[in-house]
């Protein structure tokens, strides 16, 4: 389903990937998702051996409860797709957390010749492909106004609102419950028919989520 979507879109697809992964090869952290950080000669430097990306249905995460326990997190782009990570800018007032949707979840082997990269056969890496979520610009949340944090998808205008992530960096599933009383809107996604992007049934998308865990 996924190439079905993005078919027009299928060398930006490409060309996301090739940037996260050589961002990864060379440890650039996600920094390095930055595409301008890269040449075309560097982007290209990156292998994927017999051409071939591998799908998979679901994503485990282990992670530490509240009351400092471990538990498990299983991610599925279809029934469990939200996950939550740790924000960059942490420290610096904003929110300490980025939320995405799952779309998809993958792992491949990659190499790269790139002449900064250590000098290693392919290795086997896994990633995930995103769909941004931002919070919600003016809204206040927290015990102080007693309200939830409240996110949106990042419209597709933006050239980030989709993207690749290492697993790694998820600390877990998040629960994002709609904001039923904010209703839905066709106006985040410039494609109206079947998406990846979207639940099968689904021709739009919820306008805001409040943040449950």
């Amino acid at each position: 389903m996924l190439f079905k979507w993005f078919l027009p879109n299928l060398q930006n697809f490409i060309y996301k990937l090739r940037v996260h992964l050589l961002s990864r090869l060379l440890g650039k952290g996600l920094d390095g998702d930055d595409p301008c950080l890269f040449t075309d000669e560097e982007r290209n430097s990156v292998r994927l051996v017999n051409n071939t990306i591998f799908s998979a249905k679901q994503l485990s995460v282990n992670y530490t409860t509240y009351d400092v326990r471990r538990d498990r997190d299983t991610i599925n782009a279809i029934t469990r797709p939200y996950i939550m990570l740790r924000s960059p800018e942490v420290g610096t007032g904003v929110h300490p957390y980025w939320y995405a949707q799952v779309l998809g979840i993958y792992h491949a082997h990659v190499s790269t010749t790139h002449s900064a990269a250590p000098k290693r056969p392919a290795q086997h890496m896994e990633f995930l492909w995103v769909r941004w979520l931002g919070i919600e610009p003016g809204y206040r949340s927290g015990s102080k106004v007693a309200r939830l944090p409240k996110v949106g998808f990042v419209e597709d205008s933006d050239s980030d609102a989709f993207g690749f992530l290492d697993p790694d960096l998820v600390i877990r599933g998040s629960h994002l419950v709609p904001d039923f009383n904010s209703g839905r809107t066709t106006n985040l996604m410039s494609h109206n028919g079947p998406t990846a992007a979207r639940s099968p049934n689904e021709k739009d998308d919820w306008t805001n989520f409040y943040v449950n865990t």
